[in-house]
């Protein structure tokens, strides 16, 4: 069985290539927008060059291919659609037989969220394209919020636009798990929301940051145009900054608060708690990812930002 991967180069799609390529009888193949190092990934796996503005790149990687993982491109909306519309054209081109594709738990045209839009839009692609299909509908990583609570560890205190907001968090290996579980078996034809275990408001969330990491934080809640002036102080690219803003205004509508097993039926595990992860990293504080780092990982999922 031969498996494509797109954003091999990234987080999320670089673990489900690790993943995969542990797997008995599976050929893995990378798409990646650039060559990477030998040592990048693992020997046995095949690497395909191509981007994802680049039609026949994309359609000579996935000659052959059984089943595609795709995970979503990034940057502007209107880019990552137009990167999504190749990749589906290629998919169906090629007769690709499954694509187990990466969405988000809010994925609807009628959020605010700039991304939840693209991914729903994405996902109706391929849906039209008669291609079976699998969807991951993920929630917000950990990973990536992780560089708010790193910066509240070190001021006490969370200052975010979320009111009261809920969110489930989800550790990003437990989305990888969920697409190799996905890849590796038959289309669903549905979408499947892959969360943490439970769901909590930011001053939650704070609570058990403060706990897993000994250390005061609260949450502040502030106006939107605060954050965006805040954030974009810090010389963060202005898309960004309304990329953000938007995101925290579908949290605002609980658009993110949701709770499902689908996981644990995919994969047969449990998810990880937050607590779990903080308290795993509460002696290596530098270890936070940026958020200026989503400029070039963000895979929406919401991120879905890898």
């Amino acid at each position: 069985m031969r498996i494509a991967v797109t954003g091999a180069a990234g987080r999320l799609g670089g673990r489900v290539v690790q993943l995969l390529a542990g797997r008995d009888g599976v050929d893995v193949v990378a798409m990646t927008r650039r060559k990477l190092p030998t040592e990048a990934l693992p020997p046995q796996v095949k690497v395909a060059v191509a981007d994802y503005t680049d039609p026949p790149a994309l359609r000579a990687a996935l000659k052959g291919v059984d089943t595609l993982v795709f995970v979503s491109s990034d940057g502007p909306d209107v880019q990552m659609l137009l990167h999504h519309r190749n990749v589906v054209a290629a998919v169906a081109a090629e007769g690709v037989g499954h694509v187990a594709a990466l969405s988000s738990v809010d994925a609807d045209t009628a959020s605010p969220f700039c991304y939840a839009v693209v991914n729903r839009l994405t996902e109706d692609l391929l849906l039209a394209s008669g291609v079976p299909c699998s969807f991951v509908r993920a929630s917000l990583y950990i990973e990536f919020f992780q560089d708010w609570l790193t910066r509240a560890r070190a001021t006490g205190l969370l200052r975010l636009p979320a009111a009261d907001g809920r969110i489930s968090l989800v550790a990003r290996d437990d989305v990888a798990r969920a697409l190799v579980a996905l890849a590796v078996g038959e289309p669903t034809g549905r979408h499947h929301d892959i969360t943490g275990p439970e769901s909590a408001d930011l001053a939650g969330i704070a609570s058990v940051t403060a706990e897993a990491w000994e250390t005061p934080v609260a949450y502040v809640d502030i106006p939107t145009d605060t954050y965006c002036a805040e954030t974009a102080a810090t010389g963060l690219d202005p898309w960004w900054v309304y990329a953000f803003s938007s995101m925290f205004a579908s949290v605002r509508e609980q658009r993110w608060d949701r709770v499902c097993d689908d996981y644990t039926r995919l994969t047969g595990r449990l998810p990880l708690a937050l607590r779990d992860v903080l308290s795993a990293q509460a002696r290596e504080p530098d270890t936070a990812e940026s958020a200026n780092s989503c400029q070039s990982t963000s895979r929406w999922v919401g991120e879905r930002w890898e």
